[in-house]
């Protein structure tokens, strides 16, 4: 009777580990053989490099990858410079009387008894005095002004010194040894336009000391969104020129004197690239500095993750204008898109110089970072689901087998 149960029961283990067996067989084929139907987070990296443009074609892009020499190009390409298109180191600006300007005019003479001895009240502090204080008045649209005994002077682009002798020569014969002091009391001409995002905007005056961006950026109140985000745009006759408000801060020769007429306007743009793939972090991410590198990039990514990412596979893609991508590939035909080729860097972070490489490889506005997914992580995945799938089915052969 005993024998009979034993019997029975090493039956039903043994039925039940058949069943066991066949369904692993069956899911594992299943599994193994929809690896390549897994979800992924993108192209392997060996798929993105055999998936270029071949040589001469119409579309599509081209691999580069980060060496010395990439990297120098890549760090050695102009940016968007003030000093370089405006100044090239130049002075400040000699500042010159203009239309609209509101000048005072006072005049002396050596002795008692001239034009100017005897003027009316309106014109002098006190009878009999030497001094003669032309009241405030306003450069005419023809650019000239009013001075009594010398007529209509043109005083418009000429400094007050200039102006000063003008009126010396006007008087020679006139009044006796004439003096003559102009002052600018106002000057509509000789200022900068400010705003934007800044506290208050405004027409600043310039002084003849000479007054550089910052300087007038603080007059109009100073700029009140966070510094890694301002740009200052800088307009001056027909070229116009954007250079991040950090860049200014860690660069001072990028704060140029500016000149009367220019437009000042500070601009919110944040510095931003996005995130893809075996990192730790897919999204949009900001550059919060005035710059960052490659490797500051992957770091604030959040990394690459251990168990996904392929540390042969870090690409970063963007469009580069077509005598660069020239100068990176020498001989390489080039896809035919106009004056920008799509271009994908790859980074080898297998070996230890390639960190030093990442350092000096400068981001860039609206950056496509991809980290490509290793070989062994649809298997892994695969591994995973089939785990999950024969977990019951081993659970309920334990439990039939224990109960029979």
């Amino acid at each position: 009777m005993e024998d009979g149960q034993r019997n029975r029961g090493r039956l039903a283990g043994g039925m039940a580990k058949s069943v066991v067996f066949g369904i692993v067989v069956l899911a594992g084929a299943g599994l193994l053989a929809a690896c390549s139907a897994l979800p992924a987070s993108g192209p392997l990296a060996n798929d993105v490099v055999s998936d270029q443009a071949p040589q001469g074609a119409l579309g599509g892009y081209v691999v580069a990858d980060i060496d010395e020499r990439v990297a120098s190009i890549s760090a050695s390409q102009p940016r968007d410079s003030f000093k370089r298109v405006f100044t090239k180191g130049a002075p400040a600006p000699d500042l010159r009387i203009g239309i609209s300007d509101s000048v005072v005019v006072t005049i002396w003479e050596a002795a008692a008894g001239g034009l100017f001895s005897a003027a009316p009240n309106t014109l002098s502090l006190a009878a009999g005095s030497r001094t003669a204080t032309i009241p405030e008045q306003v450069v005419a649209r023809d650019g000239t002004i009013e001075v009594p005994y010398a007529g209509r002077l043109k005083v418009a682009g000429l400094r007050p010194a200039e102006v000063e002798q003008k009126i010396v020569e006007a008087l020679a014969h006139k009044a006796i040894e004439p003096q003559v002091v102009v002052t600018i009391a106002k000057s509509l001409s000789n200022t900068v336009s400010v705003g934007g995002e800044v506290t208050t905007g405004a027409r600043v005056p310039l002084t003849t000391k000479g007054d550089k961006i910052l300087d007038v950026i603080a007059e109009a109140g100073g700029i009140h969104i966070p510094a890694s985000d301002a740009f200052i745009r800088l307009t001056r006759g027909k070229r116009t020129v954007s250079v991040a408000y950090n860049a200014i801060l860690a660069h001072p020769e990028e704060n140029i004197y500016v000149a009367p007429g220019d437009f000042i306007t500070v601009i919110r743009d944040p510095q931003t690239f996005t995130a893809f793939g075996g990192t730790g972090r897919n999204a949009q991410v900001p550059f919060d500095a005035a710059g960052i590198t490659l490797d500051e990039a992957i770091a604030k990514a959040g990394g690459l993750l251990d168990y996904r990412a392929d540390p042969d596979g870090i690409f970063l893609l963007r469009f580069e204008p077509t005598p660069l991508v020239a100068q990176l590939l020498p001989g390489r035909e080039l896809p035919s898109q106009g004056d920008l080729v799509p271009v994908v860097y790859r980074l080898n972070l297998r070996g230890a110089n390639s960190f030093f490489l990442a350092r000096s490889f400068p981001m860039r506005d609206k950056d496509m970072l991809y980290v490509a997914n290793s070989a062994s992580d649809p298997l892994q995945k695969a591994l995973g689901l089939f785990s999950s799938v024969i977990a019951p089915a081993t659970l309920g052969a334990s439990v039939y087998g224990a109960v029979k």
